[in-house]
């Protein structure tokens, strides 16, 4: 493990977690809103989907040349980095797009119930 590569988990920890806590703090807005708990993630997950997929496009978009271009000289550095991100930021948004809703629903359908 390299520097590089632990500076692209840095990277990394920052996207997903922002994305993480976006999704959440939407399905925690949706609810003081009025809605049920199952219609609050739907909801917010669709309206969340297109800033979290156009933001791993982005950066994973902006990172391919730095990953394929591993052998020149100079990249070094570049290339372990962005392989990091690219395969982090491919299982982080999979990850907050379809285990994040479950969780927090199974983690709230108590309070919903009482």
């Amino acid at each position: 493990l390299s520097i590089p590569a632990i500076i692209g988990f840095i990277t990394l920890f920052g996207i997903a977690t922002r994305n993480g806590i976006l999704l959440v703090s939407h399905y925690q807005t949706l609810a003081k809103e009025g809605l049920p708990l199952y219609q609050s993630i739907i909801k917010g997950s669709k309206d969340r989907l297109s800033p979290i997929l156009m933001t791993a496009l982005t950066a994973g978009l902006a990172l391919i040349p730095l990953a394929i271009g591993g052998e020149l000289p100079g990249n070094e550095i570049q290339s372990p980095m962005a392989k990091v991100i690219l395969g982090g930021l491919l299982s982080s948004t999979l990850l907050n797009l379809f285990v994040v809703p479950v969780v927090y629903y199974l983690a709230n359908r108590k309070t919903e119930q009482k």
